[in-house]
């Protein structure tokens, strides 16, 4: 049975995930916006990824007979000054994610949930995905740095993501 303190980091990470989605889903927009649909494709494909994670979270926690406890999620930026801002954004995000799976993971192991543990062990190797990736992206906008020409290139590039 889950303690109530992992209830409700689990319920906080469920939040947590929701504000991920809907961030994502504002960049989306915000790219398509700027005519650069394989960003706002990559973007949307975020959205649908962290909407996923949201709802694993959800299905373990009534699996372990908790309560879901949905609550308000701020509301996103919906402009950035450039691709390159809103990826270092993304980094940013992603970098504070990590740190919210390693707090629940260290959470878990202190209880002795070894469940909520194996549990988090995808999302831990998850997180090493999403940095690396976020980070090759937006390690390939510093080096284009204003380049009209590598922006476009790497949107046909980030667009062709399945």
């Amino acid at each position: 049975m889950l303690s109530q303190k992992m209830q409700d980091a689990l319920n906080a990470q469920i939040n947590a995930e929701a504000y991920s989605a809907n961030l994502y889903l504002a960049m989306s927009a915000h790219a398509h916006s700027m005519n650069l649909e394989g960003f706002a494709h990559w973007f949307r494909k975020q959205y649908e990824e962290e909407t996923a994670h949201m709802l694993k979270f959800v299905s373990y926690l009534l699996d372990r007979r908790g309560t879901v406890e949905l609550k308000a999620i701020n509301a996103p930026p919906a402009q950035w000054e450039s691709m390159l801002a809103m990826f270092e954004a993304t980094m940013k995000h992603e970098e504070h994610v990590t740190q919210l799976i390693h707090n629940l993971a260290d959470q878990a192991a202190a209880e002795r949930d070894h469940a909520t543990s194996a549990f988090l062990q995808w999302f831990v190797s998850e997180q090493v995905e999403e940095e690396a990736t976020v980070d090759s992206i937006l390690q390939k906008l510093r080096t284009s740095k204003d380049s009209i020409g590598g922006l476009l290139v790497l949107d046909h590039h980030v667009g062709k993501r399945a």
